[in-house]
């Protein structure tokens, strides 16, 4: 099978671990040039990159914090600056503070204060900074959360609204950039086997799995897989639109 991504370059925001790294992967295998990012994961982010290079194609990863707005532009920067393109923008990076109702007086405010500066203000900087030198045809993908569309559980409700926050700039960035055939689209997982997850596993509730049809945990590869088809050429008709990737759970 042909490799759809040749001569594109592609930015994985969080690509240290997890779905950032599956999906940075996929995308090298389908021969897109790729960097990512990383706050503390400098060994991890150097294994991927080496997991990327003998696919042979480029790979960098640039240590950029999502929580810090003004640091979007230096990383759009340095990206044009080393592969003198960017095609593809995938924003993954995020937080998930979650387990404690809003009015638990032991709630970390400051906490979930960053945790809206990472999931929206990062992400909205990211786009703002990559849209402008992001070629005609391009592609944003932001990595949204079932819990965007559907709460089902208590403990939760500034993570939830953080990712549904990311519905609406996406409709509205897919508007702006139309005209140059640029889509922008969200991808919606449900509960994942990484990291992120394995921090908040214990808070779900017992019953948490029968709400979805298909009773598991996704994989990455499931979910990469999603992203990287948006990424690539027969996905440009599809736009603004929220793809759901979470076993029924929003069924």
């Amino acid at each position: 099978m042909s490799k759809r991504l040749v001569g594109k370059v592609a930015l994985v925001t969080g690509g240290s671990r997890g779905l950032g790294a599956a999906t940075a992967i996929a995308l090298a295998d389908q021969g897109s040039d790729v960097a990512i990012t990383y706050v503390a994961s400098a060994d991890k982010a150097a294994a991927v990159v080496a997991k990327i290079q003998a696919k042979g194609v480029r790979a960098i990863a640039i240590r950029s914090d999502q929580g810090d707005p003004v640091s979007a532009g230096l990383l759009i920067d340095q990206i044009v600056t080393h592969f003198g393109r960017l095609d593809i923008l995938v924003n993954n990076a995020a937080l998930a503070i979650q387990g404690k109702r809003i009015d638990d007086p032991q709630i970390d405010n400051a906490a979930l204060d960053r945790q809206w500066r990472v999931n929206v203000m990062g992400v909205v900087a990211t786009i703002r900074a990559g849209a402008p030198v992001l070629t005609d045809g391009g592609r944003i993908i932001s990595v949204g959360s079932g819990l965007g569309s559907r709460v089902g559980f208590a403990g939760t409700a500034d993570y939830a609204a953080s990712k549904a926050a990311i519905v609406g700039y996406t409709k509205g960035a897919a508007r702006d950039l139309g005209p140059r055939n640029i889509t922008v689209n969200v991808v919606q997982p449900g509960v994942m086997a990484t990291d992120m997850a394995a921090g908040s596993a214990d808070k779900l509730p017992p019953a948490f799995m029968d709400t979805h049809a298909i009773g598991r945990f996704a994989t990455v590869e499931e979910v990469a897989a999603v992203i990287t088809f948006l990424a690539g050429p027969d996905a440009g008709y599809i736009t603004g639109s929220v793809i759901d990737v979470n076993g029924g759970f929003t069924a």
